[in-house]
């Protein structure tokens, strides 16, 4: 049987939200500059690309953009 169970891997309490540096770092993520608007164009992009080690190395910038720093 499957059990959800939706729990934090480490609490988070947050004593004053910051709207600001929230609007920043969602920005950052998903926004139009992105890291990850920056991955799917570089994995979009591997499908044109003739040859294998060319595919390989935007297949290997690509998911190092997914990666947390």
């Amino acid at each position: 049987m499957f059990v959800y169970n939706k729990k934090l891997q480490y609490p988070v309490k947050i004593c004053n939200p910051n709207p600001r540096l929230a609007a920043l770092i969602i920005s950052q993520y998903g926004g139009p500059d992105g890291e990850l608007g920056a991955s799917l164009r570089y994995l979009s992009q591997r499908y044109s690309m003739p040859f294998d080690d060319q595919k390989a190395l935007l297949t290997d910038i690509g998911t190092e953009e997914l990666e947390p720093t």
